[in-house]
């Protein structure tokens, strides 16, 4: 079962260009950092076998259990809060642990992820740590459910910025039906988009229209006769995107047109626009 990713959006519903972090990766870096843990904690053991076995075990064994719980929790919560999510497993790979608005991770979120670590990872072997990601739209193991946090990969390749709405298509969208059009389409679309202005004219019109066939016959109601298929691929984005958006932020209505000029969506050729822009 395979989850499409939902975007990472801040308290002021801005979409942060991030990855989330696969499994198999997030996987090993969590192997370094058991590894580093247990060469620590060996070596712990060692000085306090050598050190503290002479006085009373009660006392000793005190010493041990504080010492077990510094290093299975301490260690990911002090690393974490001090270098803003990241582990030394983390920075080898390029992961960092962010909060569900894309902020940086904060004490308290760390400390439940890793007391949660200790069950999930520890007790039980990383097992329900594996289940849980696998289950979660964005890889989500127990402690980054009850912490609020993400695990987000810093060296994958950056997403585009959505399509530009066309004005000429703006009464059209907002009343369309997305349900039907799933995450794939919509990628394809979106890659199009992004390498049309490098493709041959003849091959990029065919692309156009075999790709827009596909997502008009998941939408209602169609396009109006005549758009550009361009256009109406923009269109399409851009409206899914405002109501992904629309979702996370209830304040602002779903079925309520964008207004122009909007912010989301800039006028095409607009020096702040990064995604694509209709041709003229």
């Amino acid at each position: 079962m395979v989850f499409q990713p939902e975007p990472v959006v801040t308290g002021d519903a801005v979409v942060l260009d991030v990855q989330i972090a696969q499994l198999p990766v997030r996987v090993l870096s969590a192997l370094i950092d058991i590894t580093v843990m247990f060469i620590g904690y060996v070596i712990g053991v060692f000085l306090w076998a050598a050190t503290l076995r002479q006085f009373d075990p009660a006392f000793s064994g005190a010493v041990l259990i504080i010492f077990t719980v510094l290093v299975l929790v301490g260690y990911p919560v002090v690393f974490e809060t001090a270098t803003r999510g990241r582990s030394l497993g983390k920075m080898a790979l390029g992961l960092r642990v962010v909060s569900d608005d894309g902020g940086p991770e904060r004490f308290r979120q760390a400390l439940f992820r890793a007391l949660a670590g200790v069950i999930e990872i520890w007790m039980f072997a990383g097992g329900p740590a594996v289940i849980c990601s696998l289950l979660s739209r964005n890889g989500k193991r127990i402690g980054d459910v009850f912490a609020g946090t993400l695990v987000v990969s810093e060296r994958a390749p950056r997403l585009s910025p959505p399509p530009v709405m066309p004005p000429s298509l703006a009464w059209w969208a907002s009343s369309l039906q997305l349900s039907g059009l799933g995450a794939e389409q919509a990628e394809l679309a979106r890659q199009f988009l992004e390498r049309a202005p490098q493709l041959e004219p003849r091959v990029r019109d065919q692309m156009a229209y075999r790709i827009v066939g596909e997502v008009v016959s998941r939408i209602s109601p169609p396009p109006p006769p005549g758009a550009p298929p361009q256009y109406v691929l923009a269109a399409v984005l851009a409206e899914r995107h405002r109501r992904e958006l629309a979702r996370l932020r209830p304040a602002a209505p779903v079925g309520a047109p964008p207004q122009w000029p909007n912010p989301q969506y800039p006028q095409p050729g607009s020096p702040s626009n990064g995604g694509f822009t209709p041709p003229s």
